[in-house]
């Protein structure tokens, strides 16, 4: 299991978060992607682009007033 701090790409971590679980978490790993929601948008945007990919959301909470976390397995 890693953890990824995408904070700091405000709403652009999209790509990153694609990035990193198909290039650097191996098939059946868990990732934890932090990052912040503003508007709460991301945080289906987010679901679908790991739904789309084909990989799967475990979990989704509310860090603090303004993080989210995620937990992706990969699945291929």
């Amino acid at each position: 299991m890693k953890r990824y701090d995408l904070r700091n790409l405000k709403d652009e971590f999209y790509d990153r978060m694609s990035e990193v679980l198909e290039d650097e978490i191996a098939p059946a790993e868990v990732a934890i992607f932090l990052f912040e929601i503003g508007d709460f948008s991301a945080i289906q945007k987010s679901a679908d682009v790991v739904k789309e990919a084909g990989h799967e959301m475990m979990n989704s909470l509310k860090f603090n007033e303004v993080d989210w976390t995620i937990v992706v397995k990969r699945k291929k």
